[in-house]
């Protein structure tokens, strides 16, 4: 299927680089998701378990989720551009 979708834009002049940037903009926002809601799950596992430690593993839990944001934000913008010029 991944064959044929390339030989359609290869056809019709939009360039397999234009298609790698949009298949890679989707894949950067599904691995941000897939990762925050590993931090989450994690995090709700770790304060049931020690409740009293609920505020360093919150803070902790924020810190990682902004830095996989950046990143997957990172990927989108590099994407877009690659995609646009």
């Amino acid at each position: 299927m991944l064959l044929s979708v390339l030989l359609q834009a290869a056809v019709a002049g939009m360039g397999v680089s234009k298609l790698g940037a949009a298949i890679g903009a989707g894949l950067a926002v599904i691995g941000a998701g897939v990762g925050i809601g590993k931090i989450g799950g994690s995090a709700m596992e770790a304060i049931a378990r020690q409740p009293e430690a609920s505020g360093d593993i919150r803070m902790n839990m924020i810190i990682a989720a902004a830095l996989i944001e950046g990143v997957a934000l990172l990927a989108v913008v590099v994407c877009l551009l690659v995609f646009f010029l």
